[in-house]
């Protein structure tokens, strides 16, 4: 099944536009969980059964495990295949080299491990994009805008002619309109760029938008329902699987993703 209709239908089914991000520190973990034999993975696995119901999504950041070695490439394989088969996975990993390296991170993260979809950096340019494109019902999510302090290095510098005076982070959006051909391509748009948010959504039209930055990077609802449309996925990661590092961290996980997805509800209904 194609990422956007899997992803269609468990939007349905859950009314949710909520991803949680299971960026898993095995320091900041309830420390009664160590004794298990993968505190990683229970930790996981429990935060799953807790929020399956909440969700349109799941992404894991690859950082989290594959600081871990051997062992969390494990975890990462364990926990994508928990996961409902219904709700689809994203693997944050910001891959983007030359073709052939590309190719091969297609492979690992789409065929070995089976993610529904990934995080890819464009700065190398479409070559180094094809090869995760290749995989017509897989999502390829590509860089456009982030959070992060440094993203005004780059992508907002203005570009001059024949650009039009646009961003830079423009011109990436209207490339990804020309590679998505077979229908897979999305953006990543940080939710503390709203007037940006507003401006990409004009432009690329109908692609899916994956938002991180709600919670504790200080991202609003509000706006990035109002500017991003019906057709984005919302990450919320800290603030849910971290919201108590108690014998209660499920249930407080349940009761922030469940207020999370409800205010994105709310204001769902004004556009």
């Amino acid at each position: 099944m194609k990422f956007i209709k899997k992803l269609e239908k468990i939007t349905a089914k859950n009314n949710s536009l909520l991803c949680v991000g299971l960026d898993t520190d095995i320091n900041l973990i309830p420390k009664f969980l160590l004794k298990e034999a993968n505190p990683m993975f229970a930790f996981n696995r429990e935060l799953i059964d807790a929020t399956k119901s909440l969700v349109c999504a799941y992404k894991l950041n690859s950082a989290f495990y594959e600081a871990q070695g051997k062992s969390g490439f494990e975890t990462l394989k364990q926990t994508k295949d928990y996961i409902p088969s219904d709700i689809p996975v994203i693997i944050d990993a910001k891959r983007g080299d030359i073709g052939n390296s590309s190719k091969m991170y297609a492979r690992t993260f789409f065929e070995n491990f089976g993610f529904d979809g990934t995080t890819v950096n464009p700065y190398m340019g479409f070559d180094s994009v094809e090869p995760f494109l290749k995989y017509e019902d897989k999502c390829t999510f590509i860089l456009c805008l982030t959070s992060n302090p440094g993203s005004s290095d780059f992508q907002t510098i203005k570009l001059c002619r024949p650009f039009r005076n646009q961003r830079l982070y423009e011109e990436v959006v209207r490339k990804v309109l020309v590679w998505n051909k077979k229908g897979n391509c999305g953006l990543v748009v940080g939710a503390t760029k709203p007037e940006e948010l507003k401006k990409i959504r004009k432009i690329a039209q109908d692609l899916p938008i994956l938002i991180p930055g709600i919670g504790a990077q200080g991202g609003k609802i509000e706006s990035v329902v109002k500017y991003g449309g019906n057709n984005i996925i919302i990450n919320s990661s800290r603030s849910i699987i971290y919201a108590s590092s108690d014998q209660d961290f499920t249930k407080k996980a349940e009761e922030t993703a469940t207020k999370l997805r409800d205010e994105i509800n709310r204001y769902r209904k004004n556009i």
